[in-house]
């Protein structure tokens, strides 16, 4: 689950950075605006054909002209553990979150360590990322994730529960249901599986619906 976490925040912050706005370049001078436009392109371009020393060769050219663009270090980041070089991850990250904290860089980070089973370091960068935004249930899954490796059935719980409540879908609730039973909780998965049949024969119900056919006069 953790890796398809991975995979999905950083194909979300790849489309995030490609969409780049216009007021990241509103402080420099305009041919030098022009050229960090188009070794941006270049960057992209490289990530998406996953010509990853093209893209890298260009975010670090980027970053010896701006060397405060936490914007490069991110995308950085997530082409280091595209190729698993977790380390380098890592450290593009936390320059990134201590330039220009945010909640996507806090987590992930801390997919990244957790990836590295550093779960104390992964929690506390989810904490971090849950404090700037946290209303993505992503967020409350993984940091659920990290609270069951470090045996806090509490917090895990209340995670996996907010999660639910903002993303109510059938995997979301298939990790409450595993949870309970890997807790011993069978009472509690018991309830939740019941009301997991109940709304998938709802949603059959639902499709079953036929319009009335036409008659014509």
């Amino acid at each position: 689950m953790i890796e398809l976490l991975i995979i999905a925040l950083f194909a979300g912050m790849a489309y995030y950075h490609i969409n780049l706005r216009d007021d990241e370049f509103a402080k420099v001078p305009r041919k030098l605006s022009d050229r960090l436009g188009k070794l941006w392109d270049i960057a992209h371009q490289g990530m998406r054909e996953n010509r990853f020393l093209k893209a890298e060769k260009a975010l670090l050219t980027i970053l010896k002209i701006d060397e405060k663009n936490a914007a490069a270090y991110n995308r950085l980041g997530i082409l280091y553990a595209k190729q698993k070089e977790y380390r380098d991850a890592i450290d593009c990250f936390e320059i990134a979150s201590s330039i220009d904290p945010s909640a996507s860089s806090l987590h992930n980070l801390g997919l990244i360590y957790y990836e590295t089973e550093n779960y104390d370091k992964a929690a506390i960068a989810f904490q971090q990322a849950l404090k700037l935004e946290d209303q993505l249930a992503a967020r409350h899954v993984a940091h659920a994730k990290v609270q069951e490796k470090l045996n806090n059935s509490k917090a895990m719980f209340e995670s996996l529960h907010r999660a639910i409540e903002l993303e109510p879908t059938k995997e979301t609730y298939s990790l409450l249901l595993r949870a309970y039973r890997d807790n011993g909780m069978v009472e509690e998965a018991d309830i939740l599986e019941s009301k997991m049949a109940k709304m998938k024969n709802s949603t059959k119900a639902k499709k079953r619906i036929l319009r009335p056919r036409r008659v014509v006069l």
